[in-house]
């Protein structure tokens, strides 16, 4: 059964009262525009409001979950009280009542990791490189990171994430608290699909009731997070230090912030 979304690289398909949410722009290993950010909170927000939609499982097509943020996107101007089109996707997807379900493979990179810590259960393949380059280039934590991470592992394993922004991999993600199995990477759709049916099939109201018991605690705390990480991250987009980050992936080198 189809679900209404307006965006070429998003599919939706709602089956057996799943809504899957796929990911589908190869050319740049799914990462996301603006666009998609809109269609993404759109299609979140109808979600909740549909009672044929119990579960929500969101992918990642040709092998990737995504690559983060399109940089491209960042490198446009705009006005500085312009909000960017995450601001909307935040909310969205943290006030779904229902359960979400992500099933990731190949990169899972910026959002791809950040947007995983508010997700019910994560499914990760074998192979799956996860990063969170936001100092890389310029920027700071988003999405509640900077307070969820270290809620999840201590400050130091936080720390060395988000400072160093190196690669880790599936196991270590399971380590942390990231991802709650690791599968064969050809059987993570399979095994996600699978655990959104059973989920689909338990009684709704007490599944909500759970998700909300289990995420009341820190509410207040992480939509504070938010509000401040996005308040400096959209700072740091128009910064010097971004805009170095920015030029040289654009040219594909290192970037150099000797003069910083």
């Amino acid at each position: 059964m189809p679900f209404t979304n307006s965006n070429e690289h998003i599919q939706t398909e709602l089956s057996h009262a799943v809504l899957t949410i796929l990911l589908n722009r190869p050319v740049k290993r799914n990462a996301l525009t603006n666009s998609m950010y809109t269609a993404l909170g759109e299609i979140f927000t109808q979600a909740e409001k549909d009672d044929a939609v119990r579960v929500v499982l969101l992918t990642g097509g040709n092998k990737d979950f995504t690559t983060g943020n399109d940089i491209t996107d960042f490198q446009k101007p705009r006005a500085s009280e312009q909000s960017y089109a995450a601001e909307f996707f935040f909310p969205a997807l943290r006030q779904l009542t229902k359960p979400v379900i992500a099933a990731v493979n190949g990169y899972a990179v910026g959002i791809g990791t950040t947007m995983l810590l508010h997700c019910d259960l994560v499914y990760a393949g074998q192979g799956t490189k996860f990063r969170l380059p936001f100092v890389n280039l310029g920027l700071c934590p988003e999405f509640g990171s900077s307070f969820l991470l270290p809620q999840l592992m201590g400050h130091q394993r936080a720390s060395e994430l988000l400072l160093l922004g190196n690669f880790f991999d599936a196991t270590m993600a399971r380590e942390v608290g990231i991802v709650t199995s690791v599968c064969i990477d050809e059987e993570v759709l399979n095994t996600a699909v699978e655990k959104a049916r059973q989920l689909a099939e338990q009684p709704p109201a007490a599944v909500r009731l759970t998700k909300y018991l289990l995420k009341r605690t820190n509410e207040t705390l992480i939509s504070e997070t938010i509000k401040i990480e996005t308040m400096y991250f959209r700072e740091r987009t128009e910064s010097p230090e971004a805009g170095e980050a920015f030029e040289a992936f654009a040219q594909r080198r290192k970037p150099d912030f000797s003069s910083f």
